[in-house]
């Protein structure tokens, strides 16, 4: 049985480098200095194509250090957890990993406080990078935050902060907003009560609000247990966490079994519920549990808000909507073209309008992070026919106009998520460079590719010595971060 995300560009690569001579065509602006890190699924064994979901495999960070103009190394590396180190032969000293320790930390790459974190979700643990990525151990934040956390913390601008919303099958029917502060420590947690147990892949986060999608996609006991229990024990296991997923936190020993098996390189656990209500819910900054309003929408599955920010009485959620997830696809997403929307809360009349503002596939949506929060003009996403793939495209929104503009990269080309890096502190929203990889199938060999944010003129790009495989998520991570 052929399986895609195994695939062309989504196979894994087979080797670790550190190259330290890079050619480049045209030029890196003299303002670059720090590193570009992406992360995304590479198994490093092999694995059944039958059942490997694509958001399982484990995870590889790829980075290129730019500085003074030059590129001056470019390394990938494997996330290592204590299953991925035996595989590779060594000995792991990361300490104690509580959480799903065996799933890789495969999703996100951020810098926060001065360290480099390798970012997962759905109570799957995170890990710290050396500044050359190499691991370190698990992240918990200096023991502030253990367990699980999310792969779409996002940094309000103006304190420096990281808030984040991050979901757990084993916490039954409730997800955790967090805050951690500058120096890398959690200042704030709480509770929030939603329908069930959910795939909250991501948020919205406003300067007055959090906003949280809880959405057709939920834990499925079924492919759970089959991955992780005895076959004698399977179906009373499954009544079981059937019962209680979604209601109360799931006890041991079901839940601890779970934790130790469920592992990289298999199975997604959740699928589309028909069942589910689809809707929003809104919570003050400072509030709780208690201060959360929630307001119905269609049927569908967001990933990834583009942007998020207040109107007046309004909140206003830039999102790329798909009409369905893991419903008859279940290796990876694919159940039709995701849509750029635009959701309109009034909070004062208690609705949502939904509104279409691009029809074309797309995915991996991306603003100036300096705007996180803000009222915002410009985001940029990758063209895509079913949310994996990329068509080729790189595309440019310009919300005020209504407009959109793209950048082709030939014939086969694969596009990766790009981000945009201001050339000033105090330069516009669209002053500066977008930068991303952008794999060529004639060479089999990808490059980092950098643009010109307002024109999208090709600026440079970095030539690496082999490809990087399709994947998921990356940051610009400056000396000064």
């Amino acid at each position: 049985m052929g399986n895609k995300f195994l695939e062309g560009n989504f196979a894994p690569v087979s080797r670790e480098h550190t190259i330290t001579e890079l050619s480049v065509t045209g030029h890196i602006p003299e303002y670059l200095d720090g590193r570009y890190l992406r992360n995304g699924p590479n198994p490093l064994s092999e694995v059944d194509p039958a059942t490997y979901h694509w958001f399982m495999g484990d995870g590889m960070v790829h980075g290129v250090r730019l500085r003074d103009g030059r590129a001056e190394w470019y390394r990938n590396r494997w996330v290592r957890n204590p299953r991925l180190s035996r595989e590779i032969g060594e000995r792991w000293e990361g300490g104690s990993v509580s959480g799903v320790a065996s799933m890789g930390a495969n999703t996100n790459v951020i810098g926060h406080a001065g360290k480099t974190l390798a970012l997962i979700e759905g109570g799957a643990s995170s890990f710290e990078l050396t500044d050359e990525l190499d691991t370190l151990g698990a992240c918990d934040f200096d023991g502030t935050l253990p367990g699980g956390y999310t792969a779409h913390p996002k940094r309000d601008p103006e304190t420096g902060e990281l808030h984040a919303v991050s979901y757990f099958f084993g916490w039954g029917n409730k997800v955790q907003y967090s805050v951690i502060d500058a120096e890398g420590r959690a200042r704030r947690k709480v509770d929030v009560e939603v329908a069930g147990s959910p795939m909250m892949h991501d948020f919205s986060l406003t300067e007055k609000h959090v906003v949280f999608y809880d959405l057709p996609v939920t834990f499925e006991a079924e492919q759970a247990v089959s991955a992780s229990v005895p076959s004698f024990l399977r179906v009373p296991a499954q009544l079981v966490i059937s019962a209680l997923v979604g209601k109360v936190k799931v006890p041991d020993p079901f839940g601890a079994r779970l934790r130790r098996r469920i592992s990289g390189n298999a199975g997604l656990p959740y699928r589309w519920n028909p069942e589910y209500p689809a809707r929003i819910g809104v919570m003050p900054r400072e509030g709780g549990n208690g201060d959360v309003r929630w307001f119905e929408i269609e049927p569908c599955y967001v990933f990834h808000p583009m942007n998020a920010y207040d109107d007046g009485d309004d909140i206003v959620l830039d999102v790329v909507r798909h009409p369905k997830m893991f419903a008859t696809e279940l290796l990876g997403p694919a159940e039709g073209p995701p849509t750029l929307d635009r959701w309109t809360i009034d909070l004062t009349v208690g609705k949502v309008v939904e509104e279409r503002l691009d029809d074309q596939g797309q995915e991996f949506p991306r603003v100036d992070e300096r705007l996180v929060g803000r009222r915002h003009r410009f985001g940029y996403s990758v063209s895509t026919k079913d949310g994996s793939a990329s068509s080729g495209a790189l595309l440019k929104h310009d919300l005020w106009n209504r407009s959109v503009r793209s950048k082709r990269f030939g014939d086969g080309a694969q596009v990766g998520e790009f981000v945009f890096v201001p050339s000033s502190v105090d330069a516009g929203e669209d002053e500066g460079v977008l930068m991303g990889f952008v794999y060529d199938p004639a060479t089999q060999k990808s490059d980092l590719t950098i643009l010109d944010a307002e024109t999208l003129e090709t600026v440079g790009a970095v030539h690496l010595p082999d490809r990087v495989p399709n994947g998921f998520h990356g940051n610009w991570v400056g000396t000064e971060g």
